[in-house]
């Protein structure tokens, strides 16, 4: 059953188009995970700084299941997932055969839900993901015609924008305790999917059939979206981190072109970024680490492509990369570091104070502002400058929700997801 709360309309709808035909993507959609170019950056202006749970709710939706999934938008439609059935609750663990992903769309004007598409589970799953993070923790992607989400073993499924299912495919059957939680991206005519945990590769699928374009092995312990970038020679590469090394991978054939040693010897988790031919990469537990490389090498590019590498990093959250500087949080400590894009210098190293807790959302920057939030639900808002400056601190849900997912950018305001709930921020 779905609760739905409307706090206030929207003024003016981001991008109406109508449901019944396909979507055109506007220059306000957030179609991916970490929106347009995986950057997590939004142009509009207007974006609101203080929330809490009475004040600058557009609307609150609840949803009907868990997830660790972020929000996406393409014209007037939101696009998000969740589960039910099986593990949404320690107290109630439920029966793994009622296991089911749902793909949901609601209305980016009032946040009604619009329909609701579940999908059975390829049993056997895991008893238990670790930390609780659950069975949908991968951000679908959207075009004109299709939605796309992955649910590890059991698939991907393509969508229509009415919520008809248009095809499905396995890309793998392996599990892992952390689950599955890497998201698609689209490229051309190719859905690329990261399939680490279930066969420890990289694969491209036809996305209007879901037939196997091409597979590139050697792809393991890594749990990220496909970064894409323009090399030098203007072909588009597709970087994946890993325990140990970054992978270059040619984006129309999946033949490997180049690597790079890390350092870091560790799973890798957070997003890559890249901009003018660099790419930007974090990551490790302890140690942490960061380094920026030159694409466009081939084979071990290690001595030559390498622009710098630094001590420090984060196990989880994505880094932003903004007006020639690199921000990210430490998932655990609570410190947010920039870092000079072009020398890799740490401009500075700020440890928030109060702590607001744990950080796995990747942050999103707009409007002269970055926003960091917490597994609680507290969201610190700092500058995007390279002088640390504290703007605002704001909580939802009590500070007691549970919020994994990333923030999304609709128009001048911010969808934020809990376990619970989708919530529209804005003035």
């Amino acid at each position: 059953m779905f609760i739905h709360c409307n706090r206030a309309l929207v003024a003016a709808t981001i991008g109406i188009l109508s449901f019944g035909n396909a979507t055109q993507a506007a220059g306000s959609d957030w179609p991916q995970f970490r929106g347009p170019g995986a950057l997590g950056r939004g142009d509009a202006k207007g974006f609101p700084l203080t929330w809490s749970d009475d004040k600058n709710i557009v609307w609150k939706t609840m949803l009907p299941g868990p997830g660790a999934s972020s929000p996406i938008t393409l014209g007037n439609q939101i696009f998000i997932t969740c589960f039910t059935g099986f593990a949404t609750s320690s107290r109630e663990p439920g029966d793994m055969a009622n296991l089911k992903r749902h793909l949901l769309c609601l209305n980016l004007a009032d946040g009604k839900v619009v329909w609701d598409a579940p999908t059975p589970a390829d049993l056997p799953e895991q008893e238990r993901i670790r930390e609780n993070h659950g069975y949908a923790s991968s951000t679908p992607v959207a075009d004109s015609e299709r939605v796309y989400a992955f649910f590890g073993k059991s698939g991907v499924f393509a969508f229509d924008h009415n919520g008809k299912q248009i095809w499905k495919t396995k890309v793998g059957d392996k599990l892992n305790g952390w689950g599955s939680a890497t998201s698609p991206v689209l490229y051309k005519d190719f859905l690329i999917v990261n399939a680490s945990i279930e066969s420890d590769s990289l694969v491209a699928l036809d996305k209007k059939t879901g037939k196997e374009i091409w597979r590139a092995g050697g792809v393991s312990e890594s749990w990220h979206a496909p970064a894409l970038l323009t090399a030098p020679d203007g072909k588009t590469e597709i970087v994946m981190a890993k325990n140990g090394r970054v992978l270059g991978f040619d984006a129309d054939t999946g033949a490997a072109l180049w690597n790079a040693k890390t350092g870091i010897p560790w799973y890798m988790c957070p997003n890559p970024v890249a901009e003018n031919g660099i790419v930007y990469v974090i990551g490790g537990r302890t140690p942490n680490g960061a380094l920026a490389i030159r694409a466009g090498g081939r084979g071990d590019v290690t001595d030559s492509h390498v622009v710098w590498k630094l001590g420090k990093g984060s196990n989880v959250p994505s880094p932003i990369l903004h007006d020639g500087h690199l921000y990210f949080a430490h998932e655990n400590l609570g410190i947010i570091y920039c870092v000079n894009a072009k020398t890799g210098e740490v401009v500075y190293e700020e440890r928030l104070e109060p702590t607001p807790g744990q950080i796995y959302a990747s942050p999103v920057v707009a409007d002269g502002k970055i926003y960091f939030t917490s597994r609680g639900g507290r969201t610190v808002v700092v500058a995007a400058k390279p002088k640390f400056e504290r703007l605002a601190d704001n909580t939802l849900e009590g500070g007691r929700g549970v919020f994994n997912s990333s923030p999304a950018i609709a128009g001048n305001r911010l969808l934020l997801r809990s376990n619970r709930a989708l919530y529209l921020i804005g003035q």
